[in-house]
């Protein structure tokens, strides 16, 4: 071992398991490592803190293993400030740019430590004066100020959510052997919380969804101002207003469960009508959209984004086709949410998670335990898996709700 670094992590580092994850990624790097000091905490308020010199055969190897593990809240050792470099080029980041994760986030810039204002992982920090943000590379401009390399950057440890000691026993693989009342409860109890906050909750909803039947139950959530913010894609919204205007989703009948017949062009003709007015909004304003989330949301001015793919029909006139645009859009509603709940989704899940700070409550549920693994293995560690049919989630979280 040729390379050395010394490194600290604080917090809850021992009940959230977060010290054995640092030391078994060091170990799974190949490199070594040496524990030089430890504090722990005597009560569960109480923070500890571990100090780290940490072997790698090389330079390279050392400084990409010191940025894995800030994913887990270790940082280096020193009180250097951080490197700026002007981008020279518009979309593109200099060369050895940090790339960020969803943690709160510190800058030193000339001897002061900054808060970073929006933390998002996969993007680079840009200062400008006594702001510090973070952003993805194609937002990048020419003389945009970029933090290159790790010195003078700080994360902090992930938090235990609050109240989440109910949640501690989800530590474990994702698994559907869950006492999903106990979940349910605990999800309306945390909305419920955050609304007496003032904060928002958001619904990341896929096409299942509607299939399933559990679009109403939105819709209600929507109406009663338990939704703040809905991101989906077309298949969710076009389902939804086929199912309303035309009582079928994907051409299956809501009330019987049986394909109508020519019902495989209904949403089709769906879309077709909606593109006619021109928007969700002016088809609900026209009397053609007259119930549903899509409906509920204009109604209740609820703000949503419908994220476009390649295999969208149509699509419907809302729907973002530019990907890149879409994410975007979701980064300007992201502002204030403090839940969020991803339903049956992995693509736009997965996307909303990687925008996410960490601190939002995030809940994945799911009747496909590899969605919510997918979700956690991009970096949204805080996501807590629920592993059951959406439907019955959400017609169980309605009924405690109200």
């Amino acid at each position: 071992m040729t390379a050395t670094e010394t490194i600290a992590v604080e917090g809850h580092i021992i009940d959230s398991l977060i010290l054995a994850k640092v030391l078994d990624s060091i170990l799974a790097a190949g490199a070594d490592y040496r524990i030089l000091d430890v504090t722990i905490g005597r009560t569960n308020t109480d923070a500890s803190r571990a100090v780290i010199q940490v072997d790698a055969s090389d330079d390279d190897s050392l400084a990409a293993l010191v940025e894995e593990l800030q994913v887990h809240g270790a940082n280096r050792i020193g009180d250097h400030d951080a490197m700026l470099v002007a981008c020279d080029q518009e979309g593109v980041l200099p060369e050895g740019f940090y790339s960020t994760t969803n943690l709160p986030t510190q800058v030193r810039v000339d001897g002061h430590w900054l808060d970073v204002v929006n933390p998002e992982m996969d993007c680079a920090l840009v200062v400008a004066g006594p702001i510090v943000r973070t952003a993805p590379m194609h937002r990048v401009t020419v003389g945009d100020l970029v933090v290159v390399g790790g010195d003078g950057v700080r994360v902090e440890a992930p938090q235990k959510l609050r109240g989440v000691g109910a949640f501690e026993f989800m530590s474990s693989e994702v698994s559907s052997e869950k006492p999903k009342a106990l979940l349910v409860a605990r999800v309306a109890e945390r909305m419920q919380a955050c609304r007496d906050r003032g904060g928002k909750v958001l619904a990341v909803c896929g096409p299942a969804v509607v299939h399933t039947g559990a679009a109403p139950d939105i819709a209600g959530l929507v109406r009663d101002g338990w939704i703040n913010v809905l991101f989906a894609g077309n298949g969710f919204a076009t389902h939804d207003i086929e199912s309303n205007v035309l009582g079928t989703s994907l051409g299956v009948s809501v009330d019987a469960g049986l394909p109508v017949e020519h019902g495989h062009s209904n949403h089709l003709r769906v879309i077709n009508e909606v593109r006619r007015w021109g928007s969700i909004e002016a088809a609900v304003e026209g009397g053609f959209i007259t119930g549903g989330v899509m409906y509920e949301c204009v109604k209740a001015g609820v703000p949503f984004v419908l994220g476009g793919s390649i295999r969208d029909d149509g699509p419907l006139p809302d729907v973002h086709r530019d990907v890149v645009a879409a994410a975007d859009a979701m980064r300007e509603l992201v502002d204030g949410v403090e839940v969020a709940l991803m339903m049956a989704s992995t693509l736009h899940g997965i996307a909303t998670g990687n925008i996410l700070p960490a601190g939002v409550e995030t809940f994945c549920v799911d009747i496909n335990h590899a969605v919510i693994t997918k979700l956690a293995d991009r970096g949204s560690h805080q996501a807590l898996g629920i592993v059951t049919d959406v439907g019955l989630f959400l017609r169980d979280v309605v009924a405690r709700l109200a």
